[in-house]
């Protein structure tokens, strides 16, 4: 699977998690130099609470375009150590 924006690779692995219709990719196969911070945060009633991450790729921001669950609760143990796509992000 591929994780794509504004026409860069930014995670790739064979290795996700399909939860909610979403891919979950490892860590590390995020590639953090198209990564910028973000104060979002959201909840997750069964996952706990999210953290967010910003895309920056080629002069564009895209903002709060990653998730992943630092502390998932014991239900979410799957997603641990993965980050999750949206808004705009080719996932295939």
């Amino acid at each position: 699977m591929k994780a794509t924006w504004n026409g860069v690779v930014i995670a790739e692995s064979d290795d996700t998690v399909l939860l909610e219709g979403n891919h979950y990719f490892p860590e590390a196969s995020l590639k953090r130099e198209y990564t910028s911070f973000s104060n979002h945060r959201s909840s997750c009633p069964w996952k706990g609470q999210a953290r967010w991450l910003s895309l920056f790729v080629n002069g564009e921001m895209l903002n709060d375009a990653v998730w992943y669950y630092p502390e998932p609760t014991d239900a979410a143990q799957e997603i641990a150590g993965r980050m999750a796509f949206g808004q705009g992000v080719t996932v295939a």
